[in-house]
């Protein structure tokens, strides 16, 4: 799909569909709704006055050979109240209207801002969500609609004056928005098609390509590394485990800035080993790489933003199967840390993975990390699929991502994390266990697990289990997978 800027006048534009967007109880005697409804002979005020036009969110309306337009369709879309009107928003506006006008085979689309928002980040936002609306998740599908596609989405409303600044939104958005579907692609791949060993190929291609340092460790360095928990995972599977490391370092590190480690769980499949998951739904764990592909997909994104901060990302990738040599409810392994941990399911081995991947961060250099994993689902019992749940050691620097999620429009919550939840997890026959002691807070049991290998060290991790994965299709995003968090964490790294 190519997008591009267009100054000229929007009713002079040629398309197969112009989209703008109306607000709720929105006035249409003046800016742009006023410059549009003179074109239309006044029919936006009849529609409005009617109720068929309301602004409500996503609600659409769509005109045919709108008089007074070149082009052949007018799409208004609801963008709800003007004073909560945002950046989110404004992608959920874009992601629909684009999904809507695809269905409907419209090839050329013209999305036209309104009067106060031709800013570059206003380009930035429409040109991430053109790109991840865009992506379907039908890819070994043989009976594809081809006729169903996108070709060129035009931005316009910007004056000569504005271009410079949205050209550059767009080439900001493009990297961002191709490195969210990177992410989800990945996610979306079944286990047959991506194992540790795919994806750590996968992972070293897509770094060489964008001029990054990567490291690829394989099962007989992990073993020389000590790597016990992860191992202790991957024993289960004919599938060898790998240490992905990519690194970013920038030209001008800014003076005094963290460097930041990156840490993401990649089981490329999770049974949940001897304390083997229900079948019913089992085939979704295919997404429990989601926080590695996440981080990935982040490291790609630096590459072509180039932020002054140097970056560390540490990916374990294991599968988690009930081999004969699985490991079972009851033994203890060492970490890299030396550590002790008694599992007590086989079920939680993402925090198990993370510990020795949180270890090996820092001694990486990494001076703050941050973790994502589809670790739980106590977090989808606490947060359904509306927030990212949120915990931290360090309270400035979990505000810091916290701010950076609100700016980036990705809904996150804190969840406690007070010491008595520590007890929870306190080992009979080792130092830790790797599940609570049954009196419930499963996903902050588990965030103190993955905490005792960060130490004094600025951590955060984020449970994506709700969020890395739509069940069902939104009017702006297809099923499958999100890409959650990529953005608020880029938003991080470009905070420094």
């Amino acid at each position: 799909m190519q997008i591009s800027l267009d100054t000229k006048p929007f009713a002079s534009l040629e398309t197969d569909a112009l989209v703008t967007y109306v607000f709720e109880n929105g006035d249409l005697t003046q800016g742009r709704p006023a410059e549009l409804d003179k074109l239309t002979g006044g029919m936006l005020s009849r529609l409005s006055k009617s109720g068929e036009l309301t602004g409500k969110s996503l609600e659409t309306t769509l005109l045919h050979a709108p008089a007074g337009f070149k082009a052949a369709r007018l799409l208004l879309i609801g963008a709800g109240k003007r004073e909560q009107f945002n950046p989110a928003t404004l992608r959920k506006v874009a992601g629909a209207a684009l999904r809507y006008l695809k269905a409907r085979a419209a090839h050329k689309v013209v999305f036209l801002v309104r009067e106060g928002d031709s800013t570059d980040a206003v380009a930035q936002a429409v040109t991430e969500s053109a790109i991840v609306s865009d992506f379907e998740t039908d890819k070994y599908k043989t009976d594809k609609k081809n006729d169903k596609f996108i070709e060129t989405f035009t931005i316009a409303g910007f004056s000569e004056a504005e271009k410079a600044g949205g050209e550059k939104g767009i080439a900001r958005g493009r990297i961002i928005g191709d490195a969210q579907n990177f992410t989800r692609d990945l996610v979306n791949e079944p286990s047959n098609k991506l194992t540790p060993k795919i994806l750590a190929e996968k992972a070293e291609a897509m770094a060489k390509e964008a001029g990054l340092a990567v490291e690829i460790l394989d099962e007989k360095k992990i073993a020389a590394l000590k790597m016990g928990a992860l191992l202790s995972v991957a024993q289960g599977s004919v599938e060898p485990p790998r240490m992905i490391v990519i690194t970013y370092t920038p030209a001008n590190p800014k003076p005094g800035a963290p460097i930041i480690g990156l840490v993401g769980k990649a089981v490329t499949f999770d049974t949940g080993g001897i304390s083997i998951k229900p079948a019913d739904g089992m085939e979704k764990m295919k997404y429990d790489m989601a926080g590695g592909a996440t981080m990935l997909g982040i490291m790609r994104a630096v590459a072509g933003l180039k932020p002054n901060v140097k970056v560390i990302c540490v990916v374990p990738s294991t599968e988690n199967m009930p081999g004969g040599k699985a490991q079972k409810p009851g033994d203890i392994q060492t970490a890299m840390s030396g550590k002790t941990i008694e599992v007590l399911n086989t079920d939680a081995e993402g925090r198990l993975i993370l510990a020795d991947g949180v270890h090996y961060a820092k001694q990486l250099g990494a001076t703050h990390l941050v973790d994502a994993a589809t670790l739980t689902g106590a977090i989808v019992v606490a947060l359904a699929n509306i927030n990212v749940g949120v915990f931290g050691s360090d309270q400035a620097w979990t505000d810091k991502l916290l701010a950076s999620a609100k700016a980036a429009g990705e809904k996150m919550w804190q969840m406690p994390m007070d010491d008595e939840y520590r007890e929870f997890i306190k080992g009979s026959f080792a130092d830790i266990q790797n599940i609570g002691s049954g009196k419930g807070g499963g996903s902050i049991t588990g965030a103190w697990f993955i905490r005792e290998f960060a130490g004094d060290t600025p951590w955060i991790h984020l449970d994506i289990a709700g969020t890395a994965w739509n069940d069902d299709a939104k009017p702006w995003l297809a099923k499958g997978p999100t890409g959650v968090a990529l953005r608020t964490l880029l938003h991080l790294i470009q905070s420094f």
